[in-house]
């Protein structure tokens, strides 16, 4: 079992920066895969970045590409999500997650969730 607790949420102005954090227990990190996924009212949760057991590769959405920035440390069994420039339409709540069957963007090859940290972006 891997415990998954999200922070770093917050309400940022349109242009503006946040830095969300992952951090892990019950398992060390770098057995999985981790992701961050996004949820906005009314909405189905949607994809954001994907990071390999060893950081080395990783992937975004379209709609992030350029702008966010996923990143892990597994000696500190912590993941992140830099967010630069965001964007009202970023506002969601925003959940890390961890997999076991490897670098993926399915969000149902994900095993273990957090609770989810909200951002909210105001023009």
């Amino acid at each position: 079992q891997v415990q998954l607790v999200e922070s770093g949420g917050g309400l940022v102005q349109a242009g503006g920066s946040l830095r969300l954090s992952c951090a892990a227990s019950g398992r060390t990190l770098s057995r999985y895969a981790m992701g961050w996924f996004r949820r906005a009212p009314g909405k189905e949760r949607e994809f954001v970045a994907a990071i390999s057991s060893t950081g080395r590769t990783s992937s975004y959405a379209d709609s992030v590409k350029g702008r966010f920035t996923i990143s892990r440390d597994n000696p500190k069994n912590t993941m992140y999500l830099q967010m630069n420039n965001l964007k009202p339409e970023d506002t969601a709540v925003y959940y890390c997650a961890a997999s076991r069957y490897g670098f993926t963007s399915d969000v149902n090859r994900y095993d273990y969730w957090g609770q989810g940290t909200q951002v909210t972006v105001s023009s």
